[in-house]
């Protein structure tokens, strides 16, 4: 588990990063956290979809990295095969959290248990007077960067639920050892009703942009069939069919109910 405690100088001035960094801490993620501002580049490499547990009304925007929990298929003997990095990936040990001494104050925190942290690595923080280094400067600045492009997710998955744009999907899937696995709680765009959208609610997502995010969502499910791939290039078992469907509305009502 992360340790995240905002970085201060009286306790981390002689705190340093580690010059190369590795991927490790998502070795076990099948999931990972993306912004709408991510979705065209993320939609060449990852099914880009959006995840809410039963008991929760809050959606997820997520790159999808497995098939199932604990894998992911694009960090392979330390080396990543995305064509991007999703930028909460990219942005460890660091995060921002709440500033205890400064009321609904965010602030840059780093999680003191990474290995990617410590005082015998190289990349300091501070520098021998206190001062924040250039690094921790664009580190700060990154994650400002990232809180906005959070912020605008949510706006644009609200503008999804209001215009009742989403729709939930199944994944079934077939094992050549006779195993079958079925996949819900994973979410798209409905492209049907995004076709019946009245003409002024065109024009308005046209000049907001949201059609961008919109239509990367709906082209990066291709991208289901390159976990299938990857997952039978591990040599598990081999995965002979997937089929990917609207989950239907009394199905949901009925794991609503049974959950």
């Amino acid at each position: 588990m992360a340790n995240f405690v905002p970085v201060r100088k009286e306790q981390h001035q002689n705190l340093k990063l580690a010059s190369k960094r590795d991927l490790a801490h998502i070795a076990g993620q099948h999931i990972v956290s993306l912004t709408a501002a991510e979705y065209a580049q993320a939609s060449a490499s990852y099914p880009v979809l959006l995840v809410k547990n039963p008991n929760s009304p809050r959606y997820r925007s997520v790159a999808m990295l497995g098939l199932e929990s604990g894998e992911n298929l694009y960090y392979k003997d330390e080396k990543w095969s995305g064509l991007s990095l999703p930028q909460s990936v990219g942005m460890a040990p660091f995060a921002l959290g709440l500033d205890p001494d400064k009321e609904n104050t965010l602030t840059a925190c780093v999680d003191i248990d990474s290995d990617l942290v410590a005082e015998d690595k190289e990349l300091a923080l501070f520098d021998a007077d206190g001062k924040e280094t250039e690094l921790l400067t664009n580190v700060q600045n990154s994650l400002g960067r990232l809180y906005e492009n959070e912020k605008m997710t949510e706006n644009f998955i609200k503008e999804l639920e209001e215009n009742e744009l989403l729709q939930e999907l199944e994944l079934n899937i077939d094992f050549n050892n006779g195993e079958k696995k079925k996949l819900t709680g994973i979410f798209t765009v409905n492209e049907d009703k995004v076709k019946a959208l009245a003409d002024d609610k065109v024009l308005d997502f046209h000049k907001r942009g949201l059609f961008v995010p919109i239509y990367a969502m709906l082209g990066s499910l291709g991208q289901i069939n390159r976990l299938v791939q990857l997952r039978n290039q591990t040599g598990n078992a081999q995965i002979t069919s997937i089929q990917i469907a609207p989950l239907a509305q009394e199905e949901i009502k009925e794991e609503t109910a049974e959950s």
